[in-house]
């Protein structure tokens, strides 16, 4: 679990972040969630110890962050999985290569026991003979898979997603989705994933945390998102005719 105290954070005078507290849950798919601006971003640089905060504070499983001591950090950062937006794959090393870069940094493993594992990880996100492939050769949803296998491959605690979904199609945006979930209940951890796509909050959002000006303005799941009558919350989520359509559907299976 990782938990959320009225976490503060300004630029240049200016409060981005105005008191969040919430939790998320292990064994859950946990999404962040808000329109551009919401600081989103700047919330989940503040989960990963990327930005420092002026008040409020983070911990992991009890463990205070800003309590740690350097190597107590580094120790907490060899349990964490990152998911960049843009995937950020190395250019000049093969997926496999990409795939074994956080055991060779965290990790005392020998090459045949790294190897043993990439290739355990590869094959769990579908991707068994793309070990010599550069990232160049991969699609946009097979880097993303990539991504994720360099994830989970140091076995993490915490798995952390940065628009998972960004530039994907819809049909492998919910492969992508699906896998994330699935790796979650697997490995039993906390997965926290940064969205603004309503397709993925209808898809795994066990729990959903909305961002409005810095602000929490709701919290909840995808069963209950359609339930509130928070406006700002409701402008959101139909903000398109399809979501309007499944919302009315929603409405009339519930009657």
């Amino acid at each position: 679990m990782i938990e959320v105290k009225n976490i503060h954070k300004s630029f240049d005078g200016i409060e981005v972040l105005k008191g969040i507290s919430t939790t998320f849950d292990k064994g859950k798919t946990n999404l962040i969630i808000g329109q551009s601006g919401s600081g989103k971003t700047v919330f989940i640089k503040c989960l990963l110890g990327l930005f420092d905060y002026e008040e409020g504070c983070i911990s992991y499983d009890g463990k205070i962050f800003s309590q740690l001591s350097e190597d107590e950090k580094r120790n907490l950062r060899a349990d964490i999985g990152m998911v960049f937006q843009g995937s950020a794959l190395f250019d000049s090393m093969t997926i496999a290569e990409n795939v074994m870069f956080p055991l060779k940094m965290f990790t005392k493993q020998s090459k045949s026991e790294m190897e043993d594992r990439v290739d355990f990880v590869l094959k769990r996100v579908n991707l068994i003979d793309a070990h010599k492939k550069m990232p160049s050769e991969a699609s946009g949803g097979m880097q993303k898979r990539v991504a994720i296998a360099r994830a989970i491959v140091n076995k993490p605690m915490y798995l952390f997603c940065d628009e998972p979904n960004s530039g994907l199609d819809p049909k492998t945006a919910i492969i992508i989705d699906n896998l994330i979930r699935e790796i979650t209940d697997e490995y039993d951890i906390t997965t926290v994933i940064n969205s603004h796509d309503m397709n993925s909050v209808m898809e795994i959002g066990e729990k959903i945390v909305f961002l409005k000006d810095g602000l929490k303005a709701w919290e909840g799941s995808k069963e209950t998102i359609f339930k509130t009558d928070n406006k700002v919350v409701t402008d959101f989520v139909y903000s398109s005719e399809l979501m309007k359509k499944v919302r009315q559907m929603y409405i009339e299976e519930k009657q």
